[in-house]
């Protein structure tokens, strides 16, 4: 949440291969610099994300890309893949969640005031944008991914995995605190031809903890 490419990303915008890849890190509306405006949080904010992205790259005149999704970001991929099938050569995620159990709620509710998270997590992101509009669009943030939990099945977007037709990559960090096994099991299971990569000693931030390991899986996978 209230992630950028500048905050978040570093050892990927930095060292993953340039005579390789061509690599873009997009800020979602309202988060990093694509402000304003402010972030809010409306029913179907991810998919509002989703086509951000992807008109995004049209703009830029990438005929097709591949997506590496963290997080919220993980779950935009999946709703980008699933809808702009064509556009998507292929995919890697981590730290995603497909839907929104009553666990997830309890977890959400633990991060919600940002006066209790450890400096190192707070202090970049409070730098990016000030004390005032972090600690308020975490509030949002918790609200509009909580309302999930009142859909059936708390689905955010388990009706369109089916619906992915790249190959994906799903890496999990198997000490991630924010996001339990089950939920990378639950994509493994319904992303046809998926493949689960698991990191033991992986945390949510394994793309920063473990980065050269992260960006070799990377690198082998979109080859």
């Amino acid at each position: 949440m209230l992630g950028s490419g500048e905050t978040d990303f570093g050892p990927q915008i930095k060292n993953l291969n340039k005579k390789l890849f061509t690599v873009v890190a997009w800020d979602p509306r309202g988060y990093g610099h694509s402000r304003p405006p402010d972030r809010d949080f409306p029913g179907d904010f991810f998919e509002r994300d989703a086509k951000d992205a992807v008109d995004l790259m049209k703009t830029l005149k990438f005929k097709k890309i591949s997506l590496l999704g963290w997080s919220d970001g993980g779950i935009t991929a999946l709703i980008a893949a699933a809808k702009y099938p064509s556009y998507i050569h292929k995919m890697v995620i981590w730290g995603a969640n497909a839907y929104v159990t009553e666990e997830d709620e309890m977890i959400y509710q633990g991060i919600r005031d940002v006066s209790k998270w450890s400096e190192k997590t707070k202090k970049p992101l409070e730098t990016l944008y000030g004390y005032d509009y972090l600690a308020k669009t975490c509030e949002k943030w918790v609200d509009g991914i909580k309302q999930f939990k009142h859909l059936p099945d708390g689905n955010i977007c388990r009706h369109l995995l089916p619906l992915v037709q790249c190959p994906t990559l799903i890496v999990h960090g198997e000490k991630d605190p924010l996001v339990p096994r089950f939920h990378a099991d639950f994509i493994h299971q319904h992303v046809r031809g998926s493949r689960l990569h698991l990191m033991p000693e992986g945390k949510h931030n394994l793309h920063l903890r473990f980065a050269n390991e992260f960006n070799k899986l990377v690198e082998d996978f979109l080859q």
